[in-house]
């Protein structure tokens, strides 16, 4: 007995001095605080993007009305027919925190504003609140930053007193949510903008806005037609029910 337990213990050691030079042998582990590790870990946790296809970016931040985010998306992101995909469509926001909707619903950001890929739409949504966004000044870099790149830029609702803190919409036409019209002409005067009760999307140049909140589908869809041709605007209105929505009361 005496034996055995001599042989296991000198087994044993023999067993963790293999096992230690092993470990000395791959040299030391990467620290997860090296800033090299950090910027790969993140850059892998970054959504993949299709170089080949148009970068669509939804703009979000605290308070973001979540149908001016979600409409886009659900535009978007719908594949042909046949199955193709046509578009990347990210979310964005200035750190990579999850943001809270006005709804309350958590969103992570795809990219912060400093790891953005260069868009080629660029979607700003509201909140009922916008001082914060417009009195920040990383937003509004962001965005005339984007708008040297983007084909289009479309705000919905309030996202248009963004547009308007930028500079970039000067002399254009441009609608804000119903009854908010005035407040955003007086702020802005350079912007041309349009009769809210009667206007529910409009278009000038490059620069698309809407009233917000769902009639966000509405900008999303014409500027889809622009894009995609209307044959995968019928497609993605059928996939989305739109048309029993517009009859849900017959």
């Amino acid at each position: 007995m005496k034996k055995l337990s001599i042989s296991f213990i000198v087994l044993s050691v023999l067993l963790l001095g293999c096992i230690s030079n092993t470990d000395k042998s791959r040299g030391p582990e990467p620290s997860p605080a090296d800033p090299e590790v950090v910027a790969e870990m993140e850059q892998q946790a970054l959504k993949p993007i299709n170089d080949s296809l148009p970068i669509i970016g939804l703009l979000m931040y605290n308070g973001v009305l979540t149908t001016e985010v979600t409409a886009t998306m659900d535009v978007f992101s719908k594949p042909t027919e046949a199955g193709k995909q046509l578009f990347n469509v990210i979310t964005i926001a200035e750190t990579s925190d999850p943001i809270v909707s006005e709804e309350g619903l958590k969103i992570v950001p795809d990219y912060t504003f400093e790891n953005c890929p260069k868009l080629d739409v660029l979607f700003v949504p509201s909140a009922y609140d916008m001082y914060a966004q417009v009195h920040n000044p990383k937003i509004v870099e962001f965005i005339k930053e984007q708008n040297k790149n983007t084909q289009y830029t479309v705000s919905n609702c309030a996202g248009a007193h963004l547009i308007g803190e930028s500079g970039i919409a000067d002399g254009k036409k441009i609608v804000t949510w119903i009854g908010g019209g005035e407040e955003l002409q007086k702020n802005y005067p350079n912007l041309k903008v349009q009769n809210d009760s009667i206007v529910r999307y409009m278009e000038d140049g490059k620069f698309l806005s809407s009233n917000g909140n769902l009639i966000s589908y509405v900008s999303a869809l014409n500027l889809l037609k622009k894009m995609a041709g209307q044959e995968q605007v019928d497609f993605v209105k059928s996939y989305l029910y739109l048309n029993e929505l517009q009859n849900w009361n017959q």
